[in-house]
């Protein structure tokens, strides 16, 4: 297998039930009839306890501009969950993650801005870093850091513009997600648990 972010990047497909059925090529699955795919949403947070905000580049695809949590992303076929989730954070934002929980393992949701959907499976993590963020600008426009108590409540009162899917998790998640117990990895989908084989390249 190549190593994931060489070549052409790849997406994991899912059927209803989170088994990975297939893969598809990352740059050509989203599109009106955006199939179910696996991914993942970060919130990271300093360790004064404020939340990493970014803003999704101007040239993305699907909800380019928005605010949302610290990053989302794909994990590559055949690579374990966790790791994607550490790549792509490190990838996108420069940063390494202490302390990588899984808060919501079934989260899911399909969302779509003039006619591009969204279709995922997409559990939702926090950690803590104690690094400063490098931004790839193909990804993230620009980041801040803020208090998790006064992004929460901006969400929930409907004064953050932000994206569909960080409204839902933020609605989803624990008052203080730091202070949450991380879920068993088994209760993952089926395609993201350590101990199923994922389809490979």
């Amino acid at each position: 297998m190549s190593a994931p972010g060489h070549g052409r990047e790849q997406v994991v497909l899912l059927d209803e039930a989170g088994h990975a059925v297939g893969v598809a090529d990352k740059a050509g699955v989203h599109h009106a009839d955006t199939p179910l795919h696996l991914a993942f949403s970060c919130y990271v947070f300093d360790h004064a306890g404020r939340i990493l905000l970014s803003r999704r580049a101007l040239g993305k695809k699907t909800f380019p501009g928005l605010w949302t949590n610290s990053a989302c992303g794909h994990p590559a076929p055949g690579e374990p969950f966790l790791d994607g989730v550490r790549r792509r954070v490190r990838e996108e934002l420069g940063l390494e993650l202490d302390d990588l929980r899984v808060l919501l393992p079934g989260f899911g949701y399909r969302a779509e801005m003039q006619g591009v959907v969204e279709h995922e499976l997409c559990p939702v993590l926090v950690a803590t870093t104690a690094t400063e963020p490098r931004l790839d600008p193909d990804e993230v426009e620009e980041v801040a850091w803020e208090s998790w108590a006064d992004f929460r409540a901006g969400v929930l009162d409907g004064n953050r513009d932000v994206s569909p899917w960080c409204r839902l998790q933020v609605e989803a998640l624990p008052e203080d997600p730091l202070a949450a117990p991380g879920r068993p990895l088994d209760e993952l989908p089926p395609a993201a648990r350590p101990d199923q084989a994922q389809i490979s390249r």
